[in-house]
């Protein structure tokens, strides 16, 4: 059987390169209009500016929206790339926007996304299944170059650089440290001897843990997975549990107790000219908060978990209670056939003869790493988390130095660290490849620009909720869907709540929101190639597709659920 899915996984390849040569030598692209809105101001010698990234940025060179060859009435006019890249426009009411042109090649836009998730599904092997996706990527683009021209410049970017050390040095060496100082497995039993008698008591800890830690994404992922891990495997946890129980209080937790960076982000991608309520920042900072009872899929998937943690299973489908019972009958925590992806370096603890492990040892680090995270949060508006994995890093080995081990012993455990990464890390750098290749062909905006105005309203906030979903599965990122999406389904949804002169278009506009938010988190969620799936399997050690494969059913339930509830609420509240 595996001999010929790998038969057609190659079927599959030879015609999805023969497609990707024909896109790049025939087919067109089809460029369209983005606009960037920024809260502009006047410095003191009386220059326009905005802020990004920390930094001040002059606007110069402005001219009239029409006047653009960037606006979309000239872009249509082209088949050719327009001879600049972006230009600052102001229209007939005064708002000042940037414009920057970007393209699709239509349906072909898919092809890289597809391959990927495809080759995935059908070998089970993501390092070649990704590496063939940015192939296929790149082929469409005329990048024949991989190494000069399209990994190394993704490698060389600032946050995939900062993802790298991160995760292969500062997790890994932290990691690598917890096994060979014991302190993992002895605040295991701690928590076993205290506080988790069995199974369900292990889930519920792991529950609230990703509750408590609230701000989203990697950083979650990490942090609860690391965390949890040794008193799972201590209380005979399945790692298909354990990891859908990471996975799924994540982002949906971030996305309900939004106390995080996520409506400073969003609140940038939403501003809709003449909208009043979304004029201010501080206006769209509240819209989001006002939206939080509309996040119907990420209160649905923490309740998910929180079920699967009392051992209510039932929705929850075949692969999750399978491996349940395969727990409770045998012991194994994996499959037969699974390749976890942590390696066997951080599987158990190599303590040196004569080393005294203690729980403090693992508390030390984790509270310095959680406490420095908040802080700077609270107090410089981002958590710098390489600032706490790095002191937590540092804590683990001064600790263990002070107790008595050797530096020979300290470092051989941070190499058996990084070892125990690094494959996880490099399918991670794929997966950032891949999403900006993604993004670049254009495949979200694609999907997007298919949707129409005249629309039943009641639709609306449910097909939105579809689109963010293939696009988010599709390129593995949420937040890289957000910049997709909402400032296409922003407008969108404006001009449908006045076209059909909706009684409550505020309403309307806060369900809308709330699908293309929770849609996005769904399909970040469940995407075989999304950094918060990949490191939900590293730090349970879990099988990749055994994560994903069982993780979708539960999350595909409660999604269904949230359509029919925002359709629901559409139709009585809008």
């Amino acid at each position: 059987m595996k001999k010929n899915y790998n038969s057609v996984a190659l079927v599959v390849l030879v015609l999805s390169l023969l497609s990707a040569l024909y896109v790049n030598f025939y087919v067109d692209k089809v460029w369209l209009e983005q606009a960037y809105i920024y809260d502009i101001y006047t410095t003191e010698s009386g220059q326009l500016a905005y802020t990004y990234r920390d930094k001040t940025r002059i606007i110069d060179n402005i001219v009239q929206y029409r006047d653009s060859p960037l606006n979309q009435a000239n872009l249509s006019q082209v088949n050719s790339e327009p001879k600049i890249t972006e230009q600052w426009v102001e229209n007939e009411q005064g708002q000042i926007s940037l414009l920057k042109p970007a393209f699709h090649f239509g349906l072909w836009s898919l092809l890289p996304a597809f391959l990927t998730i495809a080759l995935c599904l059908l070998t089970r092997e993501p390092l070649t299944s990704l590496f063939s996706g940015i192939v296929i990527g790149a082929l469409m683009l005329g990048s024949y170059d991989l190494t000069d021209k399209v990994i190394i410049p993704n490698l060389a970017k600032e946050g995939t650089a900062a993802l790298l050390l991160l995760y292969l040095w500062l997790l890994g060496g932290l990691l690598g440290i917890w096994s060979k100082t014991g302190a993992a497995q002895a605040f295991a039993h701690y928590m076993t001897d205290n506080f988790v008698r069995g199974p369900r008591s292990a889930k519920l800890v792991s529950w609230l843990m990703g509750v408590l830690f609230f701000q989203g994404g990697t950083m979650s992922t990490v942090l609860v997975g690391t965390t949890v891990k040794p008193l799972a495997d201590k209380a005979k946890v399945s790692h298909e549990e354990m990891s859908y129980i990471v996975d799924s209080t994540a982002s949906p937790i971030a996305s309900v107790l939004a106390f995080n960076a996520w409506p400073a982000y969003v609140q940038a991608l939403i501003f809709v000219p003449g909208v009043a309520f979304l004029a201010t920042e501080t206006d769209r900072i509240k819209f989001f908060f006002s939206s939080i009872p509309f996040s119907f899929y990420g209160i649905l998937a923490v309740l998910g978990t929180l079920l699967v943690s009392l051992n209510v299973t039932k929705f929850a489908g075949k692969r999750i209670n399978a491996a349940k019972l395969r727990v409770e009958q045998t012991g194994q925590l994996d499959a037969p056939d699974a390749k976890p992806l942590s390696a066997k370096e951080l599987e158990g603890a190599d303590v040196p003869a004569g080393y005294r492990p203690h729980m403090l040892e693992f508390i030390v680090p984790l509270v310095s790493l959680i406490a420095i995270a908040i802080f700077t949060f609270i107090f410089l508006g981002s958590p710098k988390v390489n600032w706490a994995f790095g002191v937590a890093l540092l804590l683990a080995a001064s600790i263990a130095l002070v107790k008595g081990m050797s530096l020979n012993n300290v470092i051989d455990g941070f190499g058996n660290g990084l070892k125990g990464v690094v494959v996880a890390s490099v399918i991670l750098m794929l997966a950032v490849i891949i999403g900006s290749i993604s993004k670049e062909i254009g495949g979200g905006l694609y999907l997007v620009s298919k949707l129409g105005q005249q629309l039943p309203f009641w639709l609306l906030p449910v097909i939105l909720q579809l689109i963010t979903m293939v696009i988010a599965f599709s390129t593995g990122t949420s937040w890289g869907t957000y910049a997709i999406a909402f400032p296409l389904a922003m407008p969108l949804a404006w001009a449908v709540a006045g076209a059909q002169e909706l009684a409550n278009p505020e309403v309307f506009m806060m369900i809308c929101f709330a699908t293309v938010l929770n849609g996005s988190v769904y399909g970040d969620q469940c995407s075989p190639i999304s950094d918060t799936t990949i490191l939900s399997a590293m730090t349970t050690g879990c099988d990749l597709m055994d994560h994903v494969k069982s993780q979708i059913v539960p999350a595909t339930f409660a999604a269904g659920l949230a359509g029919v509830l925002w359709t629901g609420s559409a139709l009585l509240l809008a």
